[in-house]
């Protein structure tokens, strides 16, 4: 039996992102083992999925040697870094993996056997400096569209082509049981909604304030949609985002007199991956929980401010609906907007209800 180590990356949303790749090796490789090397805060993302036989995870703490000391022991015959990491490529070195593959990046080309050169197409996310978004402004040019076939979903399909797989295009796809499910419904009384319907408020961002659509917009944006449909909100978040949810939880119940369900901080990535699930609709900013959500089959409403959605937004899911300003400095990649922040400011209310609601499938007033 072939035993192939996949390498995964590092944060939520490209995770999500890697899915097809990871289902397009499973097809490719029906016999093989795949195990998954993974951040062990991702470990929850692949329970039970399809197209992994095991998952091993590493700690924040651990270094590069120990984790390859792990791997060593395996034997695997073939390693590939989705990551274009050197520390990446380092591991499966150390591990001593005969075929080792990874994209060509200078400082640890040497370290695989086989590298994969760039997509054709390939467009790279690269921070733009403070100067040239001045240009920009200055010369109040288009907001830089670029073509679907620069998504990232295609960089993962692209390398695991370096193993037979096929490169077509498949959606990103997280299974959740329905007894996963059936527990969350449990756990935080989601049992029943009286027949409403239960929306889901994703007002943080990881990677930065640049991400993030201002709270109070989000509060009268649920608020408004509360009133068309009578839904019901959660509102999602991680530890960090306690504060903010507690706040546009309450500023919710004030004008509307029923209180959100609060979950931030209090599930797992699992749990909050059969959350999502369940909703009719989530209404997030460009974020992990947003590729979460459009992979579990969820309607997804997406605010995207310095990021760009042909690179990197859930646009091959079958509802989801993408709301973004028109700056011309957009997008610029930064985690901070070095000006206004017009990109996100330029993002009305009533958009982003007209957008959700055509996501629900409700039409607007």
């Amino acid at each position: 039996m072939e035993n192939i180590l996949v390498r995964s990356v590092n944060w939520l949303g490209d995770a999500v992102m890697s899915t097809p790749a990871l289902l397009r090796l499973r097809e490719a490789r029906p016999g093989a083992r795949v195990t998954l090397l993974s951040p062990e805060k991702l470990a929850g993302l692949w329970e039970r999925q399809p197209f992994v036989d095991e998952v091993l995870t590493f700690s924040p703490v651990e270094s590069v040697w120990q984790v390859a000391r792990r791997l060593r022991k395996k034997k695997f015959a073939v390693g590939l870094a989705f990551p274009n990491s050197i520390r990446s490529a380092l591991e499966l070195w150390l591990a001593g993996i005969p075929r080792r593959i990874g994209v060509a990046r200078a400082g640890r080309s040497l370290l695989l056997t086989q590298t994969v050169p760039l997509r054709r197409g390939a467009v790279e996310m690269r921070k733009r400096s403070v100067r040239d978004i001045r240009q920009s402004i200055r010369k109040n040019g288009r907001i830089a569209l670029l073509p679907r076939t620069a998504h990232h979903v295609h960089h993962y399909l692209h390398l695991v082509a370096a193993l037979g797989a096929l490169p077509d295009l498949l959606p990103p796809r997280i299974e959740v049981s329905e007894e996963t499910v059936a527990g969350v419904r449990g756990k935080f009384g989601l049992a029943s909604a009286e027949g409403r319907p239960w929306f889901g408020l994703n007002p943080g961002a990881e990677y930065g304030p640049a991400k993030r659509w201002p709270a109070e917009r989000f509060v009268a944006a649920a608020c408004a949609l509360r009133e068309k449909t009578q839904c019901r909100w959660m509102v999602f978040g991680g530890p960090g985002d306690r504060a903010l949810a507690e706040m546009i939880a309450s500023d919710i119940a004030r004008v509307t007199g029923e209180p959100p369900l609060n979950l931030a901080g209090k599930t797992s990535l699992r749990e909050l991956a059969a959350v999502l699930k369940i909703c009719g609709l989530v209404l997030t900013n460009d974020s992990g929980p947003m590729h979460l959500a459009a992979a579990v089959g969820a309607p997804v409403t997406a605010i995207f401010g310095s990021t760009s959605p042909e690179l990197t937004g859930p646009i091959f899911s079958a509802c989801a609906q993408i709301v973004r300003g028109h700056a011309p400095c957009a997008p610029c990649f930064r985690r901070e907007c070095p000006i206004d922040l017009r990109c996100l400011l330029g993002i009305e209310t009533k958009q982003v209800v007209e957008a959700a609601l055509a996501c629900f499938k409700v039409s607007p007033d």
